[in-house]
């Protein structure tokens, strides 16, 4: 698939949030401040934030994000307030098979947002996003079985429960075996957030 910035739009808009590809240069200090203040919270569920990362880390792995959106191998999305312009998270179509097309998305919450449907509504816009754009045949979101607040937010959109893999993968910190449960979507399928 030919991607690129030119082909693929930067910026997704929901009634509250705005949602747009990095910038590593000017979105270094946020993510790292949020990634820095939601830590106890995101080690527990994800590898990359076992430790603390330090800025220029961060600035590096947005690096990478903005070269992997410009080849079209994923899509990360720094999530933003519309109102106040303040960064909430992130949200990331990748694991995407062209062939098929599919991809699987990804997310987390800055700590002090949770709790108000931010990351609901922002995994609603990308799906809507990917299926309109790329004409996706299936989204997929895996989470370990036992992070009931990751899902929450297939279940609320009308994912599939598909199956749990048991012993699949190794907890975050990489100390235990861990099963994955596995949502999937197709077209047509989505449930709509209330308005």
């Amino acid at each position: 698939m030919e991607t690129g910035p030119d082909t693929i739009p930067l910026g997704v808009e929901t009634a509250r949030l705005y949602l747009r590809a990095p910038l590593a240069d000017t979105d270094a200090r946020v993510v790292n401040e949020s990634i820095r203040r939601s830590h106890e919270e995101l080690k527990r569920w994800l590898p990359f934030a076992q430790d603390v990362p330090t800025l220029s880390e961060t600035e590096a792995n947005l690096q990478r994000a903005q070269e992997l959106y410009g080849t079209g191998e994923s899509f990360r999305y720094l999530i933003f307030l519309r109102e106040t312009g303040t960064f909430v998270g992130t949200v990331s179509l990748f694991g995407i098979d062209w062939d098929v097309p599919k991809a699987e998305i990804g997310y987390w919450l800055d700590s002090t947002h949770t709790g108000r449907g931010y990351m609901t509504e922002a995994v609603e816009a990308v799906v809507r996003f990917g299926f309109a754009q790329f004409d996706f045949k299936r989204i997929e979101i895996r989470c370990e079985s036992t992070n009931e607040g990751s899902r929450l937010i297939p279940e609320r959109l009308g994912f599939q429960l598909e199956g749990m893999l048991r012993n699949e993968d190794l907890s975050a910190d990489g100390m235990r075996l861990t099963d994955t449960a596995v949502y999937g979507l197709l077209p047509g399928e989505l449930r709509p957030l209330a308005t």
